[in-house]
């Protein structure tokens, strides 16, 4: 975590009433994308969770649908188990090298794998992430993607073709930045994309989400499809004004059936 900011709350509410009934099994979350209960309804309107920044001017039924479909469980995994996940896929990552040539542009610095087949104390951790989001039903394949720390993932709006309306995420080694841009069918996501985000900025909203080390994201619905996404670099990894200091990003990518 980086120094100035937890995304924890203080523990008024009980978990159960803070997240919905799929993601009870982890009661190591702390990250709430949900927002707090508030007695007036304008407060709760207003209110801005703890890992996430909102940007721009955002219908009100939008960013609530937006906080259902975008959850971050801090310390899903703790610090052995992190270890024991690296230690199962560095001997064959360090076998590849980083790649700077993706097939739709989309990621530079990176190398990548898919697994089957895992050491049975890690199987168990991504079970916890198939039970967590998923309800117990995900692809076999688990995508695990190395992203170097100058390495970068531009913004994008994933295939349908290739997996369901849900993708998990577990972040090792680094905490990073995901900026979440509201998007149309009619718009790029390649450098033209990134031209018009530019040029009109004013006419967008979009949300910042803190991913800190060892954390689970759980991305669905609206927020896979309705807005492209995108790991910040390096040196623009800021969060409410404060530098994240991102290294280089092992994330391990559970997914659902198209």
């Amino acid at each position: 975590m980086f120094a100035g900011y937890s995304c924890a709350r203080s523990a008024r509410w009980t978990l159960r009433a803070l997240l919905p009934l799929e993601l009870l099994p982890s009661a190591r979350s702390l990250h709430r994308t949900a927002p707090q209960r508030h007695e007036n309804a304008n407060e709760a309107a207003t209110a801005q969770p703890a890992c996430v920044t909102f940007f721009g001017h955002w219908p009100a039924a939008e960013r609530a649908t937006f906080l259902a479909d975008m959850r971050v469980l801090e310390r899903f995994v703790d610090e052995p188990e992190e270890q024991s996940l690296l230690a199962e896929i560095e001997p064959y990552l360090k076998r590849l090298r980083y790649e700077f040539d993706h097939w739709d542009d989309a990621i530079h610095g990176y190398r990548e794998t898919e697994r089957k087949h895992w050491y049975p104390a890690n199987r168990a951790i991504l079970d916890r992430v198939v039970a967590v989001a998923f309800d117990g039903a995900a692809m076999p394949y688990v995508h695990v993607l190395d992203l170097a720390e100058e390495g970068v993932i531009k913004p994008h709006v994933d295939s349908v073709r290739y997996c369901g309306n849900t993708i998990a995420g577990i972040s090792l080694l680094s905490d990073s930045v995901m900026r979440l841009v509201r998007t149309n069918d009619e718009e790029q996501t390649n450098a033209e994309y990134r031209q018009i985000f530019s040029q009109e900025r004013h006419n967008k909203y979009w949300a910042d989400i803190l991913l800190p080390r060892r954390s689970l994201y759980v991305m669905r619905h609206t927020a896979r499809y309705k807005f492209t996404h995108e790991i910040l670099p390096r040196k623009e990894s800021l969060f409410r004004d404060a530098l994240i200091h991102k290294t280089r990003r092992i994330s391990i990518i559970c997914r659902n059936d198209p």
